[in-house]
């Protein structure tokens, strides 16, 4: 009844809504994408359980897309939304995502390379011609490396990850802050936003994984100064998180490192992931300001 209220006065106030205060505007936002997708997936959900949890994802972020392009047409009159929220499928951008992609794996690489050679990480994949039965592996500590299947999968993954949150959070969230809040501010509250979303999670969970909520901040605010510093192309940004996501994905289902024990797993990263730890902060922090003092890459 209320999510019904509520897309109710959306349409009714459809020509008010841009003078809204940027968080009003994100909520109404919000709850029209749900009431637009719920009718589409709750029945679908109830006939197919589980089966179709990712064709429901995908759905969702297609009406996404659709109503911010609606969003800055109708209510923001942006002339080309997209382009506002950072998406232009320009040469340019297309380098800058290629930037952004090499930069996060070269990163990771030296994240993990810096950890092996400090002895907090060891190497303990062991490749073999023929797969061991798989409930020996683990009995035994090694596994076997399916190098094909973690690369190319994990790869079309991280890409897709980083362009649906790079749209939502450094595209759109971030452009609606930065209309009525300083450039500052409308880069906090978009990073707080992005770590308060992603640590929706049992208390217990949140306890015992508290380092990566100073993480998640951290990485939003290097992403959204690598979006500053191309003169609010997303390209960067896209590649930059993809990237990253890429190469823990690869380490990840690889069982390639493990820790030593030879620090406390806070410093290398709770859980095995990296921005869950000190030395994960610290990375991400040297990325935001490497970017906050570069010189601004302008448009071809």
């Amino acid at each position: 009844m209320l999510l019904a209220k509520s897309y109710l006065f959306f349409i009714v106030n459809l020509n008010r809504l841009n003078s809204y205060p940027a968080p009003v505007r994100i909520i109404l936002f919000l709850i029209t994408l749900l009431m637009l997708w719920l009718p589409i997936a709750a029945p679908m959900y109830l006939i197919w359980g589980e089966a179709v949890g990712v064709a429901l994802t995908i759905l969702l972020y297609c009406g996404f897309l659709g109503l911010i392009w609606f969003w800055g047409r109708k209510i923001a009159k942006y002339s080309y939304p997209y382009r506002y929220y950072g998406l232009l499928f320009t040469r340019k951008n297309g380098r800058d995502f290629l930037l952004g992609l090499a930069l996060g794996c070269v990163t990771l690489l030296i994240f993990f390379s810096s950890q092996v050679s400090l002895g907090w990480l060891a190497v303990q994949t062991v490749t073999w011609q023929q797969p061991l039965p798989d409930n020996l592996l683990p009995a035994i500590g090694v596994y076997f490396v399916d190098w094909q299947g973690a690369i190319f999968p994990g790869l079309l993954t991280s890409v897709g990850v980083g362009f649906a949150e790079e749209m939502l959070f450094r595209g759109w969230i971030l452009s609606e802050l930065e209309r009525d809040y300083s450039k500052n501010t409308a880069l906090l509250g978009c990073s707080l936003v992005f770590a308060i979303l992603h640590f929706i999670k049992p208390l217990n969970v949140i306890l015992a994984t508290w380092s990566q909520f100073l993480g998640l901040v951290m990485l939003s605010v290097a992403l959204v100064l690598a979006r500053r510093r191309c003169d609010g192309r997303l390209g960067i940004s896209i590649g930059l998180h993809g990237g990253l996501v890429w190469c823990y994905y690869i380490v990840n289902t690889t069982h390639w490192l493990k820790p030593t024990g030879a620090v406390p797993e806070w410093v290398t990263g709770i859980n095995g992931n990296p921005i869950a730890g000190v030395m994960g902060i610290v990375f991400l922090s040297a990325i935001a300001i490497g970017f906050r003092n570069s010189k601004k890459i302008k448009s071809a």
